[in-house]
């Protein structure tokens, strides 16, 4: 297996609310072998994951319009809002580890979701350009150097593990990414091209990396050969036709970020049953029992923002005990 450490419980990214210092409170608190860097939508634009990541880019910069967020000669106030908060973020969870030792999370958006999702001057998205992609994806990449080393000062004993998030990777490989009319599509990336762009931005960081995307579908292979050590998706959208693609990632040393547990308000079950369809995937697998606690790290199915504060403290401590229960009795 590989030689990186994780923590057997974490969250995705998002949570409710605006408070940082609150949001690390509770991150930290839950998961104390594997905290990460809360992001709280709720405060606005800047704050949530597009702006979030814009605000992190190196000479390109973005500002709100009416249909997004397009990218911009210099830097506004949108720009200067999201460093801002990710300073306030960072600020906190730096307070709340105090001589923490061990792996802490920090995410932003993958490059081709926000090729996706950003707007040239014209109106259309990035991903229309391939120079405009390959400028993005190597702004971005500039971007994360910088908020890693800044995160190594903040933090001198974290094992940083970098973590993209990928919601529109699929739709980018399948030419479903709709034009600015919503009358057309772009035109499907080509999967070698996905693959060097992811491989360039994680290769940014020395630690290890996660891909997280909770659509249908994930593109195992392809992540694991852009080198992303762990995947991150949800459970619940797996079918049968995903077995073979994850046990061979399985086998190969990928750990697999399992979401099981509902990102909005709903009943819980108890934290064993959460695990049951990781136990009978690895039975299915014919995967020795005794390499689940070691191969998968138990999150929320997707990002808490749309939680209420109450549910998703429950999800946290819940996450952490369904984890315990499947070190405890793999069986």
């Amino acid at each position: 297996m590989s030689a990186h450490r994780w923590g057997p419980a974490t969250g995705i990214g998002s949570m409710p609310g605006g408070d940082a210092r609150e949001a690390a409170k509770t991150v930290t608190g839950s998961f104390e072998e594997f905290p990460y860097l809360a992001e709280l939508p709720a405060r606005g634009p800047g704050a949530d994951m597009i702006g979030r990541t814009a605000g992190m880019l190196v000479d390109l910069y973005a500002r709100v319009e009416p249909s997004g967020w397009r990218i911009g000669d210099r830097p506004g106030r949108d720009t200067r809002r999201a460093k801002a908060w990710l300073g306030e973020d960072l600020d906190a969870l730096e307070e709340f580890t105090q001589g923490y030792e061990g792996p802490v999370k920090v995410q932003a958006v993958g490059p081709w979701t926000l090729a996706a999702a950003l707007e040239l001057k014209n109106g259309e998205a990035a991903l229309s350009d391939p120079g405009a992609c390959r400028d993005l994806a190597g702004s971005l990449a500039e971007g994360l150097r910088a908020h890693l080393a800044d995160v190594r000062r903040r933090i001198p004993g974290a094992q940083i593990v970098l973590q993209l998030d990928e919601p529109s990777l699929i739709a980018v490989l399948r030419g479903q990414i709709k034009t600015a009319s919503e009358y057309r599509t772009h035109r499907a990336v080509d999967r070698q091209l996905v693959e060097s762009t992811l491989r360039e931005v994680l290769g940014v960081h020395e630690g290890p990396a996660v891909v997280h995307s909770c659509a249908p579908d994930v593109p195992f292979a392809l992540l694991r050969r852009a080198g992303a050590d762990a995947i991150s998706f949800d459970f619940s959208l797996l079918t049968e036709r995903d077995d073979e693609v994850i046990g061979e990632a399985v086998e190969g040393g990928t750990k697999l970020f399992a979401g099981v547990v509902p990102g909005v308000d709903g009943p819980l079950s108890d934290p064993a049953g959460s695990v049951m369809g990781v136990r009978s995937l690895w039975r299915r697998l014919g995967l020795n029992p005794g390499s689940l606690a070691e191969s998968v790290t138990v999150t929320p199915s997707c990002g808490l923002a749309g939680s209420s504060p109450a549910y998703a403290r429950a999800v946290l401590a819940h996450c952490a005990r369904a984890a315990r229960s499947l070190a405890d009795n793999p069986e």
